[in-house]
């Protein structure tokens, strides 16, 4: 790391601080990919104007209190002093990611870059600089692997080895769990449905993050497996439901799924073995999918549209092309990513910009849910700007598939 002595000294004097005044700060490491590209395609003098105008795009999106530091060609250590919790932090981030949407000037034509960071806190991932930077370069290797632009520092999201037969052997022979987080009609207080979960538990290493096995099965060719587990597992406990068709659960679709042959077949086939109305289905996709073989998805979707599945833009707001591609796509809900609503308790901002998507989304006849609500003070605020359903820990966390639909019958009866 270029410019170590200086970035640990000031990442000291914030440990004295934060300890003084009894706070907490955040360490993040910014990586800029594309920067070093500028160089060697344009040369060097507009690589490093290219630099500039990162940096700068990164003093200006933060407070005044906070610094900036050059970490290498494309890399930048960020110090946030005196933040109140982890959504302060992921809230700094989300501003990144909105200042790096404009293309950057300097080059011999306008280039666009898309950031990736990774955060730790103080004391809680770390006693001082080396934890606190290696911690957050941690999170930064996270963040990469799962495609996300920003991603705080979780001692169980460290990647484990897993094999290609033991998953294979869990999948096969059905050792998988399905929960349930509940989705919740932000009006009414009603349960509307739900999203589905997988959970494994290996022998090996136990409880498994999905964040482990769900990009291992996309990178060793397992996904559609999984998906059609995740299917038939969704759907068995959907067929216990009968004359509750005002409920829908969400499926997760990789894109790699969608251009598969024969997916429609498969899917419409899983619906008439189990009983369930197309209608009771939403198919979830990520923004990254608005970009990723947009013709073969479209396509597919449409398809899905024509046979009565609802279709929902998973992790709404943290992408690039969304807004460009909304209009081909046969969408019927949007999905807002919880690092917009994590800010819009403290941050007016935020708050506007939550109100200005749901307002564009019904006006494109969408429905939206918010995910990631923690607290009784944003449910609140997002059903007072009109979001349609929320998800989140303050709402239910996922449990057992089974234990979602048991007390869902038991409580039917006294709701109707």
């Amino acid at each position: 790391m270029l410019n170590r002595e200086s970035i640990f000294n000031a990442i000291e004097e914030c440990v004295a601080a934060a300890n003084a005044a009894g706070e907490h700060f955040a360490v993040l490491i910014l990586r800029v990919p594309g920067l070093r590209e500028i160089s060697l395609r344009f040369g060097y003098a507009q690589g490093e104007q290219a630099e500039d105008k990162a940096h700068a795009l990164t003093r200006d999106s933060l407070r005044p209190g906070d610094q900036v530091f050059r970490a290498g060609d494309d890399s930048f250590v960020v110090l946030l002093p005196s933040i109140a919790n982890h959504n302060h932090a992921m809230l700094a981030g989300t501003r990144l990611i909105h200042a790096f949407e404009q293309p950057l000037d300097g080059t011999a034509s306008p280039w666009l870059v898309r950031p990736v960071m990774g955060i730790a806190i103080y004391p809680e991932h770390g006693p001082g600089a080396d934890h606190l930077c290696r911690r957050a370069g941690m999170a930064l290797d996270e963040s990469q692997r799962r495609g996300e632009p920003c991603t705080i520092y979780r001692q169980h999201d460290i990647q484990i080895e897993i094999f290609y037969e033991e998953l294979r052997e869990a999948l096969d022979a059905n050792r998988l769990r399905v929960f349930f987080q509940p989705i919740v009609n932000l009006r009414t207080g009603r349960i509307a449905g739900a999203e589905s979960l997988a959970r494994w538990s290996s022998p090996k290493h136990g409880e498994v993050s999905p964040a482990n096995f769900v990009p291992f099965s996309e990178q060793s060719d397992l996904i559609s497996i999984l998906t059609r587990w995740s299917v038939n597992a969704t759907m068995r406990h959907m067929a216990s439901l009968h004359g509750a068709p005002e409920l829908s659960f969400s499926i997760n679709f990789s894109p790699r799924v969608l251009s598969r042959p024969g997916m429609v077949e498969q899917l419409l086939g899983a619906l008439d073995i189990w009983g369930v109305a197309p209608t009771s289905i939403v198919v979830e996709i990520t923004e990254t999918t608005l970009v990723n073989d947009l013709e073969v998805s479209i396509q597919v979707l449409r398809r899905l549209r024509e046979h009565g599945m609802r279709i929902a833009i998973d992790d709404f707001g943290t992408g690039y092309a969304s807004i460009a591609y909304l209009r081909q796509f046969p969408a019927t809900e949007l999905k807002l990513d919880q690092s917009l609503i994590a800010g819009m308790r403290n941050d007016p901002h935020a708050a506007k910009l939550v109100r200005a998507i749901i307002t564009m989304a019904h006006n494109m006849d969408l429905s939206t849910v918010a995910e990631g609500i923690e607290e009784q003070v944003t449910q609140d605020m997002l059903a007072d700007i009109g979001c349609d359903y929320g998800q989140g820990f303050h709402l239910g966390r996922p449990e057992p598939a089974a234990d979602f639909i048991r007390r869902l019958s038991a409580s039917r009866p006294a709701d109707s």
